[in-house]
């Protein structure tokens, strides 16, 4: 079975523009801090120069030999030759499949019991269940989750669970310990300092059973 990092940072445009951080900047310090894991999370417009960052983050990674994830676009996972995240609001991940091929790794955002049932027929390598707690990187988040449904719906789950939404480093061994096998962060990773790697290396400290 995959085994995923216990640390999954999700570098995300909107969130390093308000941290004054640069996207391709930011991945260098959290793949040298040691991260083996790194997404690309985008929600606006996909313009040229993004992609562009983009293309340098995934060969940031390869030299790095971490795993590259891309949010949402399968035809750029395929254009790359990396990972994928699929929303419940993407391409299924059946048509993604048709997309990037049998070998790209695929993970798939759950957000009640209902779609984690579902997604157990999906043809994905790992889920994602969330959010956990309240969180500001969503304009209109679903409902959260809690540490108590967590460790209740965990056992559905037959492929790693990776848990998003609100985790910090002072509630991180909580999610851990109700059986998340990786955390996602996303507002945390950035500190008010401007020092990215510091963060990383906290979080992987944090996330070292």
């Amino acid at each position: 079975m995959l085994r995923l990092p216990a640390f999954y940072p999700i570098l995300d445009t909107e969130s390093a523009a308000r941290a004054g951080i640069d996207p391709v900047s930011a991945a260098a310090n959290i793949l040298e801090a040691g991260a083996q894991i790194l997404q690309f999370r985008h929600k606006g417009f996909l313009s040229r120069a993004v992609f562009e960052q983009m293309e340098r983050i995934a060969a940031l990674c390869r030299e790095a030999r971490v795993l590259f994830v891309v949010n949402d676009r399968a035809d750029l996972a395929a254009l790359l030759g990396v990972a994928l995240h699929l929303g419940q609001d993407d391409l299924p991940p059946t048509a993604a499949r048709r997309v990037t091929g049998p070998e790209t790794l695929i993970g798939f955002s759950t957000h009640n019991e209902r779609q984690l049932r579902a997604a157990q027929t999906e043809p994905v390598d790992y889920f994602a269940l969330g959010p956990i707690f309240g969180t500001g990187s969503k304009q209109n988040p679903d409902p959260t989750v809690g540490l108590e449904d967590l460790r209740r719906l965990r056992p559905l789950a037959e492929r790693p669970l990776v848990a998003i939404g609100g985790i910090t480093r002072h509630n991180a061994r909580d999610v851990l310990a109700a059986g998340a096998n990786s955390l996602a962060v996303i507002g945390d990773l950035f500190p008010q300092d401007g020092n990215l790697r510091a963060r990383a290396e906290e979080w992987l400290r944090v996330t070292t059973l």
